[in-house]
This record gives structure tokens, sequence and C-alpha cells, in this order.
């Protein structure tokens, strides 16, 4: 099994984050991380988060900008991430508007051609996050290859999210290897569901809907190894399709652990796998 450098998904840890920002960066490389992967910068300048990296040790390898922050200034706002040293920038959600079944799902293409764009002119490459909505069919396609298949793979490559790939339905291992040559980062996320998937889905990762009923809980978030991901082989299909990176995320902590302890039972169980 190929060694891959692992990241987190520095969303798993936003609290930690909030509170002592270098502090937590700290940790993670404590935990054995090589990288992070940014959710926002939390009122830092580039400079500074550069400079944090690299006196940490961790490779600012990648993060995830919302699809209307980008749009509004994109020689700014991914100029910003350029300026910190990320090699990559994800699209990682669509709020309603954006998705596929509406109007907005063309804004959605011609945006990422758009960004794609500005990206390769700042040195970085655009990747596209999925969740479970992009498992919709438009003419017999899945949105989600429908939007690979429209927009050039120099222009926009795929960071699979293995969680939500199995969510929608499908083989998050043969869906790694599908884009073999277009996988630069692999997300991997772990979850564990007892019946139908809760109406209420995107609250799980912070999302809030107009719908407050009460819910049963059937699904939530693990850390690696402690839910129905099989993650060996995953990890074969990464190492196939020419992933770069393997990302840990885990977007709500569980199993009465803090998001730290999530995060070092991730890395344990991968370390198993690959070092």
């Amino acid at each position: 099994m190929k060694q891959f450098p692992i990241a987190l998904q520095l969303y798993s840890v936003r609290e930690d984050l909030e509170q002592d920002f270098e502090g937590t960066l700290k940790k993670v490389k404590a935990l054995g991380y090589d990288g992070v992967e940014f959710a926002g910068l939390y009122g830092k300048a580039p400079a500074e988060i550069k400079a944090l990296c690299e006196k940490h040790g961790l490779t600012p390898i990648s993060a995830h900008v919302p699809f209307v922050d980008m749009m509004a200034d994109p020689d700014k706002v991914l100029g910003d991430y350029a300026a910190i040293g990320c090699r990559f920038v994800a699209i990682p959600y669509l709020t309603e508007e954006y998705r596929p079944g509406t109007d907005g799902f063309q804004k959605t293409i011609e945006g990422a051609r758009l960004l794609g764009e500005t990206a390769k002119k700042l040195g970085m490459q655009l990747l596209y996050h999925n969740h479970d909505f992009e498992f919709v069919k438009i003419d017999g396609k899945y949105a989600l290859d429908v939007l690979y298949d429209t927009v050039p793979a120099d222009l926009l490559q795929t960071e699979i999210d293995t969680c939500w790939v199995n969510v929608g339905g499908e083989n998050p291992a043969a869906y790694v290897r599908k884009y073999t040559g277009r996988a630069p980062i692999v997300h991997l996320k772990d979850f564990f569901l007892s019946g139908k998937k809760p109406d209420q889905m995107y609250e799980l990762i912070g999302i809030e809907s107009e719908k407050k009923e009460e819910e049963e809980k059937t699904f939530e978030f693990r850390p690696l190894g402690k839910g129905l991901q099989d993650f060996p082989a995953i990890l074969a299909a990464s190492e196939e399709a020419g992933a770069q990176w393997v990302v840990v995320e885990q977007d709500a902590p569980s199993m009465d652990k803090t998001p730290m302890e999530c995060a070092e039972i991730s890395i344990q169980y991968l370390k198993t796998l690959i070092r």
C-alpha cells in the first residue's frame, strides 16, 4: 500500500481553531498529520498562516472555499490561498439554488470553468468536493459526472468524498477508480447508518434547514475504522487512481469523543493500513 501523505480537513476541529489557532495546528502535527486543508482563515492574513504552517511543519495542501465567495472576487479570494501555498482549492458545497435539478446548476458549471481558469493562472488546481445531492441523474447520467464531463480536466479535478459517494448509493472505491488521473486528493470519511438516511442530513455538517422536527438519529459521522467504510479498498483505488494525498474529515464528533480525539483515532487507524 502506498504511503500516502495524510492531511486533516480543519473543519473537523473548527471549534479548537476558534479558541487557539496556532495551538491547534501544533496538535494536528503532533498527531502525525503531514498537511492541512483549510475551511476558513479565522481572520488571519495569508502570510501569517503560511508562516504558521512552516513553523509547525504542515503542508497547506488545499482549501474549501464557498462557491459564492470565490465567484464574488476570484482573483482576490483564490490569490489569498495561493499566497498561503495551497496547490489546490475546492468548491466544497452547493447551496440549494446552485444544485442539480435547479436552473442554477448551469451557473455552477460555468462558474467552475471560470474558477478553474483563475486557479490555473495562479498556479493552483480547482477541485470539486461532492456530497450526495450530485447523485441525481440528468438525462440518465449523474449530475456529478455531467459536471466533470462538461468542464475540462485541466480546469477541474475531483476531490471524491468517499462517505457521500456511499450515502449517494455508489461504491466509493469504484468511484475513485473511475476518475483515475483526475483524483489528486481523496477525502476519507467514515459513517454509521441504521435504517434510512435522515431528511435533515446537512444539519449534521452545520447547514441549517427550515425543517425543525426531531428525527430519530440514524446517521452519524465516525472516526476512520469505526463505521461502515471499506478503507483498504478505498486506499487501493486511490493508489490506482494516482492520488497524491488523502484527507481525513469528520464533520461532527461522535462516540463521546472530542473532535481532536476523533482525528487521533482516524490517523492511528490509517497508519495501520499505509505506514
